[in-house]
């Protein structure tokens, strides 16, 4: 592919962003069976992530998600469901631990069959389209992550760093075990991790593969096309005010900043 300083020739960067957790409906074939608010729907969604990497022009390919995530979770393998799992591609509880549905409304096979084939498998589908037809050379599934870890999690209260960057490998980027599957070079994803701590100097921690190793997008979508994936998570902490105006100019801001991260990175690598 023709480069013009890191760029196709469109003036593009070869990016697919991916934005699985952005949405905040609730599919109406659930209408009526779920328990939870729509403030509580928001905060187990990853609130303003459209916003924080909605990079559109710039880059080659961005796919997003209308439905939350608490009822279809695109970044969880499609046999992960109840009674299996509590925190599949259907959720049971919240991340503290509040029942999704209704007592006694819980979807059953049927019914997950059908939000799997109106929702999950669509998104998917675009995902592949995009780099069947697009001039993509890494992909970002994007993220935010709760400034401390949940209490549904084992490791609960536990502070989380700025950024957490991930390909399934180590915190060093690196496979965890000799000829392990990792979705993008030790060395990408630590040119990577440089670029967002030079453009977020003194203001945190940038981790590899720290809470997050990545999920199901990232391996499913590298095994079928070794396209590099990386799996990318913003602490909410950077951007959750009660200040409206602030909190504007806030997303704003590290919209762009992210993007000169992104961008740092990839003028490096592709130099």
């Amino acid at each position: 592919m023709s480069r013009q300083g890191g760029k196709s020739v469109n003036g593009r960067y070869p990016f697919l962003v991916s934005i699985p957790h952005g949405g905040t409906t609730v599919p109406p074939e659930l209408r009526g069976l779920v328990n939870l608010t729509h403030k509580e729907i928001v905060f187990n969604s990853d609130p303003y992530t459209r916003r924080l990497y909605g990079f559109d022009d710039a880059v080659e390919a961005m796919v997003d998600f209308d439905v939350s995530r608490v009822f279809v979770d695109t970044n969880r393998a499609p046999y992960d469901y109840p009674p299996r799992t509590q925190d599949g591609v259907v959720k049971v509880i919240t991340q503290d631990g509040t029942p999704v549905f209704r007592r006694g409304q819980t979807p059953g096979r049927e019914l997950i069959g059908t939000l799997l084939q109106n929702y999950y498998h669509p998104f998917h589908k675009r995902l592949s389209e995009a780099l069947d037809t697009r001039p993509i050379e890494i992909a970002f599934d994007c993220h935010s992550m709760l400034p401390e870890s949940p209490p549904v999690r084992m490791d609960a209260g536990r502070p989380r760093p700025l950024f957490c960057l991930s390909n399934r490998g180590d915190r060093n980027g690196k496979p965890k075990r000799a000829g392990g599957l990792v979705t993008c070079s030790p060395e990408w994803l630590q040119a990577l991790a440089r670029s967002f701590q030079a453009e977020f100097e003194g203001e945190g921690r940038v981790a590899m593969n720290d809470p997050f190793r990545g999920g199901f997008i990232s391996v499913a979508h590298y095994r079928r096309r070794r396209i590099p994936w990386v799996q990318v998570e913003i602490n909410r902490g950077l951007y959750e005010t009660e200040d409206r105006e602030a909190g504007e100019a806030r997303l704003a801001e590290l919209r762009g900043r992210i993007f000169s991260a992104f961008a740092g990175f990839w003028d490096e690598v592709s130099g």
